[in-house]
């Protein structure tokens, strides 16, 4: 089985995995990082989002060993011990959410539709979120929290 090596969250880690093993899986089962949903396993809902080198990635069809020696980003890496990272405290004071299970997942997203266009329109946003389904919301809130949050973040 071949060893692979990556940064995730800040801190260095490695294990031996199967050819065959996605991302998503080193993640939840080796890692034991389990913020990262499997909604779908097809690309299609983006529970499973995480940045990749800096890029906002859906980890159900990303190989494992594709991202050996890649920094890697998850939801538990956003926050600055109890600071929220300025995309999770907008989520929270718009109630961005409703079971959380998609959560991750959009907040992920978010933050890379941000630093792609830091000056999106709510058209933009609710473009940009056509990959992530929330089975809850009418993605109202989850919009107004991307907008106020690309303010907060700098744009």
């Amino acid at each position: 089985m071949p060893q692979i090596r990556m940064t995730v969250n800040g801190k260095e880690v490695s294990g031996e995995v199967e050819g065959r093993t996605l991302l998503v899986q080193f993640l939840r089962d080796h890692l034991g990082l389990t913020g990262t949903h499997v909604g779908c396993d097809t690309t299609q809902c983006g529970a499973c989002t995480v940045h990749v080198n800096g890029r906002a990635m859906k980890s159900c069809t990303l190989l494992a060993a594709h991202a050996d020696g890649a920094d890697v980003t998850t939801i538990e890496g956003l926050a600055d011990g109890d600071t929220l990272h300025p995309m999770q405290e907008a989520f929270r004071e718009h109630h961005a959410l409703q079971c959380g299970f998609c959560t991750p997942g959009m907040v992920m997203s978010a933050i890379g539709l941000v630093k792609d266009n830091p000056k999106m329109s709510e058209k933009d946003v609710r473009h940009g979120l056509e990959g992530n389904i929330c089975r809850c919301t009418g993605y109202h809130n989850i919009v107004e929290a991307i907008l106020d949050a690309q303010t907060k973040m700098g744009a």
